[in-house]
């Protein structure tokens, strides 16, 4: 592939008549699988909001408050995780799988889709493990294509990436690609906000990869942050299953507007955890019920939490997202079965 300069990829609408509903734009044509490609030395002007400065991450750093109350660590034992063989599917059917944290088996289109894979029980900077991965990596299906949010520690595990074959198409925000070259990944496709990339389905057709807008920030080493990109993945199959993963997020926006473009999201793979403290982590952490709005936001038909119940990374009580988004989700009026709570290790397949 030749080398290309590129500008980043802006938020275009379409512009309806006055008092017309706003008509969602058409989709891309999907870039090269593959394509190298020269990006920004900087993605800063995404930010939605500025990045906490160092005085405050070192007064809440003293206020010792980014972790869970002692008292509450005896709700660990009762965290969900009731790992199960992954049910069969054909290249028409979608299931998903939640391995924990934000690491899910999406099969859909008869690809094998990793999402922010770590089966790590342990990764820099973070406590252990409280749970068990919900599947071993040795009762995996071939991996067909993984796909990366961002390049935090908790969603990009090199030791995990590590246990794949080197040919395996990795799906990546935009200035990403360098760090999986040097790890030899060969098939590495990198995308700006609203641009996709489509794999060839056993199926039939394709399954069609979009990344989408998040509010979060990246960073790997004390040198690099925003230096790359940040988002989340809308999956499309043939037949116009859509899934929504939406990586690590605080809440804003850009759900409306996703939702907006990709109208009738089956399935929202949402967070609700690591959310206190809120002055700190309001801004790139949803809580339990800005999740259920942004479901809302989304329109989407279900959600499935996520990042929780794996890593204590804040100060919430262990157990409480749960609690907390089944009360938000039964507030706004959704019907019971459309929250896919599922314990860690579980499936679900989408009708």
């Amino acid at each position: 592939m030749t080398e290309q300069t590129e500008k980043p990829a802006q938020a275009v609408l379409d512009a309806p008549a006055a008092g017309s509903p706003r008509r969602p734009p058409a989709l891309p044509a999907p870039r090269p699988l593959g394509e190298r490609r020269t990006w920004p030395g900087t993605f800063a002007d995404r930010l939605t909001e500025p990045l906490p400065g160092l005085r405050s991450l070192s007064r809440i750093a003293r206020e010792g408050s980014t972790r869970p109350d002692p008292a509450t660590l005896d709700e660990i034992p009762l965290l969900p995780c009731e790992p199960a063989p992954l049910p069969p599917v054909d290249a028409d059917t979608a299931a998903v799988t939640w391995a924990g944290h934000a690491s899910w088996v999406v099969r859909i289109g008869g690809l094998t889709v990793l999402t922010d894979p770590v089966w790590s029980r342990r990764i820099l900077g973070t406590p252990a493990r409280v749970t068990p991965v919900g599947v071993p990596w040795e009762d995996l299906p071939r991996v067909d294509a993984v796909v990366i949010s961002h390049n935090h520690y908790d969603h990009l595990d090199a030791p995990t990436l590590r246990r794949l074959p080197r040919d395996t198409p990795l799906f990546v925000p935009a200035g990403l690609g360098a760090w999986c070259r040097r790890r030899r990944f060969a098939r590495v496709t990198e995308l700006d906000w609203w641009e996709a990339a489509e794999l060839p389905s056993p199926g039939g057709g394709a399954v069609r990869f979009d990344f989408v807008p998040a509010h979060h920030w990246s960073r790997r080493t004390l040198t690099d942050t925003c230096r790359s990109l940040w988002g989340g993945w809308v999956l499309t199959d043939r037949h116009g299953q859509r899934i929504h993963f939406a990586g690590d997020t605080g809440y804003g926006h850009w759900f409306g507007e996703i939702g907006h473009r990709y109208p009738g999201i089956d399935l929202a793979l949402l967070p609700i955890g690591a959310y206190a403290p809120r002055r700190m982590l309001r801004p790139v952490h949803t809580d339990p019920e800005e999740a259920v709005r942004a479901c809302l936001d989304l329109g989407a038909r279900r959600m499935a939490p996520m990042h929780w119940a794996t890593f204590l990374l804040s100060a919430e009580p262990p157990l409480e997202p749960l609690s907390r988004v089944r009360a938000a989700w039964a507030a706004a009026g959704r019907p019971r079965e459309d929250l896919w709570d599922m314990p860690i290790g579980a499936s679900r397949i989408l009708d």
